[in-house]
This record gives C-alpha cells, structure tokens and sequence, in this order.
C-alpha cells in the first residue's frame, strides 16, 4: 500500500493545539493586566506633576493640577492673577484616564482634598507640600506620593489586593 503525502488529522489538531496556545501566551503578555497598566498610568502622572513644579519653579509663574476623577488639567497663573488651562505645552495637556481608571483621593499634608481635587505649585524652592493621590483600576489600587522635599514616588496604595 502507498501512502499520501498529507498530514493525518491527530497531526494536524496538534499543530492547531501548539498554536493556539502560542497565540494565547503572546496576548497574555502583549496585553498588561490592570495593576501594570495603572501602575504606567500612576508613573506618568507622578513625571508630570514633577515637571508642572519643575516649571513653575524655572518660570516663576503658579502652576495647578485638577481633576475630576476622570481626566486632569494643569492650569497656569496669568500676570493678571488669573488662572487659565496650559495649552501651549504638548506635556502638560489636558489628559483623560484610560477606562475604568479614576483617581479616587488627594491628601495634601495628610488632609482629604474637601471638594475639587487640586493641587497648586508655587514658584519658589524650600520645601514643597507633601501630597497622595490615589488612583484606582478595579482591584488595583496605587498611590502617587510626594515628600515635604519635593520628591515623587509611586507605591502601591492602601485596600491593594495584589500587593
């Protein structure tokens, strides 16, 4: 008997079998859980903020941080004494959190933020105000901390399931 070039069918679903679980490993590694994405998430807040004191400090002008849980704006003073949305700095833009994600608390010198959550940076060195705020993503919880001396850290935040 002469057999055909082919592949036999318990061949072939164990080639389906090996690249299925390929294909499923590689999404489950391209694709961050919630933790890794708010943690990026927690990390880029906490370089913007230090920027946002960078520059008022350089330019000697107020800088703000608000949010709404949702998104965040940084506000910069005018020589009126006015406070207008910083519009001409592609960092320092308005930005909204990926979905799901909210920052859910600000704590400036240990004190819950009463109202809007804002955080404003004067234009001078010295020491600086110690703040926490705490971002959420389902379980996941991080906070970004900054110490009376003005450095920024992300730690993972109170009620963490994962850390």
């Amino acid at each position: 008997m002469r057999r055909s070039g082919g592949f036999t069918l318990i061949e072939l679903l164990v080639v389906l079998m090996i690249m299925g679980l390929i294909v499923g490993l590689a999404a489950a590694i391209v694709r961050p859980d919630d933790r890794g994405l708010l943690r990026v998430e927690a990390e880029r807040l906490a370089q913007l903020l230090d920027l946002a004191a960078a520059e008022s400090r350089l330019t000697g002008t107020p800088i703000a941080w608000t949010t709404d849980g949702a998104d965040y704006l940084f506000w910069r003073m005018t020589p009126e004494g006015d406070w207008t949305e910083v519009r001409d700095s592609d960092l320092l833009r308005a930005r909204a959190l990926p979905p799901g994600m909210r920052i859910s608390g600000l704590r400036v010198e240990n004190v819950p933020a009463r109202g809007a959550m804002r955080l404003q940076f004067a234009p001078y060195y010295g020491a600086s105000l110690s703040f926490t705020i705490d971002l959420s993503l389902g379980d996941a919880r991080y906070a970004v901390a900054a110490s009376p001396i003005g450095e920024l850290q992300v730690v993972p935040g109170e009620g963490d399931a994962s850390g």
